[in-house]
């Protein structure tokens, strides 16, 4: 059995076809789910799906490229959400350079306050971190997120931030980027990363791995991922799935 632990059900691109999505998930050996919501639509989403399946859970946050739009309203309405004991974590949260839309500053105040919300709360953080790496091990440090850990969601660093990351009590998730062709860092990591220290993921409708690539993803295709890696590593498919599905089990409380 595998646990996806990182997809957006609550997208439209699955409105038209989610149960058929989640039926192919369930037929490929994904027992569970974990949806992250980031705004308030998708938020929204991610509650009504984990009360509609028993197999789903829920991590909610805000993420940096909105960092401008968020309110203390939108503060107390994720903190009162997330004492819903199928809300497994806090997230996903982070800083993204790449796009220009809240400025950095803004990211990093917003950043901060879901880490002391996660501490508060007690609940395992996780972590979008597009071209902020350094920015992002910092505030950890400062922030004592170590206190509840968490996870580098879809991980692109190397081998040595890797490194740093498990030293604050963080693990590292690898999703389809894992199976492109050229892509070095992701596949060093998955070889070097302790087992005890990766789980799995789709960031599906996102991230799409090979070789379905360029087409929409979905959680059935994280069993691509665990193959991947499992033959990265040189041990069973079978082992792969079962280490990373106690992680997660461990990390999220599931």
């Amino acid at each position: 059995m595998l646990i996806d632990t990182h997809v957006h059900l609550n997208a439209d691109q699955y409105d038209e076809d989610l149960q058929p999505v989640i039926d192919r998930a369930l037929e490929a050996g994904v027992d569970r789910m974990i949806v992250v919501g980031f705004d308030e639509k998708t938020i929204t989403r991610t509650m009504e799906l984990i009360e509609q399946y028993d197999f789903i859970y829920g991590v909610i946050g805000w993420h940096p490229v909105d960092a401008i739009d968020f309110t203390e309203n939108n503060y107390n309405w994720i903190k009162e959400l997330a004492t819903h004991d199928k809300i497994v974590a806090i997230g996903e949260m982070g800083l993204d350079y790449h796009w220009d839309k809240s400025p950095k500053d803004v990211q990093k105040s917003v950043f901060r306050r879901q880490i002391a919300l996660a501490k508060e709360l007690k609940k395992p953080i996780v972590i979008h971190n597009r071209e902020a790496t350094q920015d992002v091990v910092d505030i950890l440090k400062e922030e004592n997120a170590a206190e509840v850990g968490g996870v580098m969601h879809s991980f692109s660093g190397s081998k040595e931030i890797c490194d740093e990351i498990l030293k604050l009590n963080f693990i590292i998730s690898l999703g389809g980027p894992v199976t492109f062709k050229n892509a070095k860092q992701p596949k060093e990591v998955a070889q070097h990363v302790p087992l005890d220290k990766l789980i799995v993921e789709t960031d599906a409708p996102y991230l799409t791995p090979h070789p379905y690539r360029g087409k929409r993803n979905e959680p059935a295709y994280v069993k691509l991922v665990a193959e991947q890696i499992a033959e990265l590593r040189g041990i069973s498919y079978e082992a792969l799935a079962a280490a990373t599905t106690q992680n997660a089990e461990r990390l999220f409380g599931l």
